[in-house]
């Protein structure tokens, strides 16, 4: 898996909640885990993890903002660690996850 893969499944979690009003964000995820804005939320703070991990950096927490803008976050989060160029396991690590994220929702 590389970044056409990983490009690929964002956009399509992205297609699949970017319409949400705010209640259905807070609806419980099918997986678990708390609501599917917490699910989602996750995923944002781990590409973040991910992305300061590949440029040896501080990792630090993503805001949290409400929910209908968690799309937005996790485009910015999906190309910082784009432009972080990482190393193909972390490439692979993060399509499992926004997968994950998607099927658990």
């Amino acid at each position: 898996m590389g970044a056409g893969e990983f490009e690929t499944a964002v956009q399509r979690l992205i297609t699949q909640v970017g319409h949400w009003e705010a209640a259905r964000w807070h609806t419980p995820a099918r997986a678990g885990g708390g609501s599917r804005g917490e699910v989602v939320f996750a995923l944002v703070q781990r590409l973040a993890d991910h992305a300061a991990d590949t440029e040896q950096r501080r990792r630090r927490p993503v805001p949290r903002l409400a929910d209908p803008v968690l799309p937005d976050q996790l485009r910015v989060m999906a190309d910082d660690l784009l432009a972080a160029a990482p190393l193909a396991e972390t490439m692979i690590s993060a399509t499992e996850a926004v997968t994950a994220t998607r099927e658990a929702l």
